[in-house]
C-alpha cells in the first residue's frame, strides 16, 4: 500500500507497543516513524518469555502482515497451563490450572517477538534518538524533540518509551508511577545441560513460584521452548529479517525487597547474579543450579512500580501506551498483553479517524477513554497479586510455607 505523507505519526520507543503500532499504521498506509533512545536494536535485555493471551494475540493478528503473524505463532508454543506454588524446597502447596481454550494463549520469546515486530520497518526505526519533549509544531502538528538537539514534526506523537518515559511528565503530569517495596533479579539459563533438561520432568510444563521462609522473598521459574527454531522459521516466512538463535531456556526471577538490593549492585551484572545466588542459597538445588548456570549478560534488575491513572492529558495530539502510562508489577502476565492491546486500539482509532474525517484529537481521546479502564484494572490486579504473595500477613505465609507443603508428597527430590 502506498504511504500517504499528509498525515504522520512519530512514536517514541521501539518496545513491543511502539513497534506493534508502527506495523498497524504502515499496513494502513500511514506515514509512521519510531524513535528509540538505544543506539541499536538489541543493546539491552528487555525480558524473556511472554505469554500472549487473547488480547495480545488479537492485537498481533490485527497489526501484522499475515506471514509475520504466522511467524509469531510458529516460533512460539502452547504454554504449560499450570502454576505451582511451593515452599523453598519445591514441596507443593497448591497448583493453579488455567482453563484456556486450545490455542487461546501462546508462549513466545520476547526477543523473537521484537524481531518479528521490526520486520519490514526498514528505514522507519531510528536509533540513538532519545525523546525529551513535545512542542506545538504548527497549526496541524507537533514537534518531537530529542536529547541530541534534533527534532521531527508529526501530526501525532505517541509516547511508548517505557517506565522511564521522558515524555510522561509533560503529557500526563499527574501520573508519575508509584514505587513499591519489591524488586526482581531476572535471569536466563540454558534448558539443557549435557543433553539433559535441567528442569525435572514433573515441572516441565509448569511455572513454579517457590515462596521462601522469609516474608517478601520468592523464586519464580518456567521453561521457554520454541515450536520451530527461529532461524528456520524466519528463513521461511520473513527472509532477510534478523532471526535470534532460539535455544530453549529457563527464565527465572528472584523476588526480594528493594531494601535488600544495595545501590552498588544496580547495573553490575556480576554483582546482581551474586546477589541472586546469595539470596537463593537455601532454596532447592534445582533453583541454585539455575542461578549458577545463568547467562551473565542476560541478568536484569527490575524495581517494581505501579502506574497511576492519568487525570489530565496535556497535549491533545499526543498520547501514551504501554509501561509509559500503566507500568505494573510482573504478576499475572498482563503487562505485555496490555501494551499490545493499546497499540492495536490506538491504531484502529487513528485509521478510522482518517477514513471518516473525524478530528484526530477526538480519536486520541476515544482511545484514552477506552484504554485507561482496562489498563488500570490490570495494574490493580497485578499489584494486588504481588501484595498477597509477598506481603507480611503472617497466617497465609505460614500456611503456604509450613502447612500445605506437609500435605503433599515430594514432587522433586533433593538429589
Amino acid at each position: 500500500m502506498a504511504i500517504s505523507t499528509d498525515f504522520s505519526v512519530a512514536i517514541a520507543g521501539a518496545g513491543l507497543s511502539g513497534l506493534c503500532l508502527a506495523q498497524y499504521l504502515m499496513r494502513a498506509g500511514i506515514d509512521v516513524h519510531v524513535y528509540e533512545r538505544d543506539p541499536g536494536p538489541f543493546i539491552r535485555q528487555q525480558g524473556y518469555r511472554i505469554i500472549l493471551d487473547r488480547y495480545g494475540l488479537e492485537a498481533l493478528r490485527e497489526s501484522l502482515p499475515r506471514p509475520l503473524y504466522r511467524l509469531a505463532l510458529a516460533t512460539g508454543d502452547e504454554p504449560g497451563g499450570h502454576l505451582r506454588f511451593t515452599d523453598s524446597r519445591l514441596r507443593d502447596a497448591f497448583t493453579i490450572t488455567f482453563k484456556d481454550e486450545p490455542h487461546a494463549t501462546r508462549q513466545v520469546d520476547r526477543l523473537t517477538l521484537r524481531s518479528i515486530l521490526m520486520s519490514g520497518l526498514h528505514g522507519r526505526i531510528h536509533y540513538g534518538k532519545a525523546a525529551v519533549g513535545v512542542d506545538h509544531g504548527g497549526p496541524a502538528g507537533l514537534r518531537l524533540r530529542f536529547a541530541d538537539g534534533g527534532a521531527v514534526t508529526a501530526s501525532v506523537v505517541v509516547g511508548a518509551d517505557g517506565v522511564g518515559s521522558a515524555l510522561r511528565a509533560q503529557l500526563t503530569p499527574d501520573a508519575e508511577p508509584e514505587n513499591t517495596p519489591m524488586a526482581g533479579v531476572y535471569g536466563r539459563s540454558p534448558l539443557r545441560r549435557d543433553g539433559r533438561s535441567v528442569i525435572p520432568e514433573a515441572l516441565r510444563t509448569s511455572g513454579v513460584l517457590a515462596i521462601a521462609d522469609e516474608v517478601g522473598r520468592a523464586f519464580f521459574f518456567t521453561s521457554m521452548w520454541f515450536g520451530e527454531r527461529p532461524r528456520e522459521a524466519f528463513a521461511r516466512l520473513a527472509p532477510g529479517s534478523y532471526a535470534p538463535t532460539g535455544d530453549d531456556y529457563v527464565m527465572w526471577g528472584l523476588l526480594l525487597r528493594q531494601e535488600e538490593v544495595p545501590v552498588s549492585v544496580r547495573g553490575n551484572l556480576l554483582a546482581m547474579r551474586d546477589l541472586a545466588a546469595r539470596m537463593s542459597a537455601d532454596f532447592h538445588p534445582v533453583v541454585r543450579r539455575l542461578v549458577d548456570t545463568a547467562e551473565l549478560d542476560a541478568t536484569v534488575l527490575n524495581l517494581f512500580a505501579t502506574g497511576r491513572r492519568p487525570r489530565q492529558w496535556a497535549v491533545p495530539r499526543a498520547t501514551m501506551m504501554g509501561d509509559a502510562v500503566h507500568v505494573m508489577p510482573p504478576f499475572g502476565a498482563h503487562g505485555g498483553n496490555t501494551a499490545l492491546r493499546d497499540a492495536a486500539l490506538l491504531g484502529h482509532r487513528l485509521v478510522e479517524a482518517r477514513a471518516s474525517g473525524t478530528p484526530v484529537e477526538e480519536a486520541i481521546a476515544a482511545y484514552q477513554d477506552e484504554m485507561v479502564p482496562y489498563a488500570f484494572r490490570a495494574v490493580d490486579t497485578a499489584a494486588g497479586l504481588m501484595r498477597r504473595l509477598t506481603g507480611g500477613a503472617a497466617a497465609p505465609h505460614w500456611v503456604l510455607t509450613r502447612v500445605l507443603p506437609r500435605l503433599h508428597r515430594v514432587t522433586v527430590p533433593e538429589a
